[in-house]
């Protein structure tokens, strides 16, 4: 069994003029960071703008479109007795805590 050492063939080395005039790493500076990060926000910004504005435009379509009340039967709600009220207590068809505001 060869070891992988000996199983490598060496290689030699190239040497040019121009060995320095390669692919330099690209570094960017913090003003370059807070540039791009500003041209987000500035984006970001704009698109929030053009929603606000569809929601703008929606909410006052639907406030000048109103609603009509034809067709649909007044009903006022029924008042219960206490008698009446503490058997659908138990019933468990009212929830006095939901009433009051406490829970919802």
């Amino acid at each position: 069994m060869k070891m992988i050492d000996e199983e490598k063939q060496p290689t030699e080395e190239v040497t040019t003029e121009n060995k320095d005039d390669g692919d330099k790493p690209e570094t960017t500076t913090l003003v370059d960071n807070a540039n791009t990060a500003a041209e987000r926000l500035e984006a970001a910004n704009k698109k929030q703008e053009e929603l606000l504005d569809r929601q703008e435009a929606n909410y006052s379509k639907m406030k000048l479109g109103g609603s009509s009340e034809a067709g649909t039967p007044s009903v006022a709600p029924k008042v219960l007795t206490d008698t009446e009220y503490a058997e659908a207590l138990q019933r468990g068809e009212v929830n006095p805590l939901k009433e009051d505001g406490i829970f919802k």
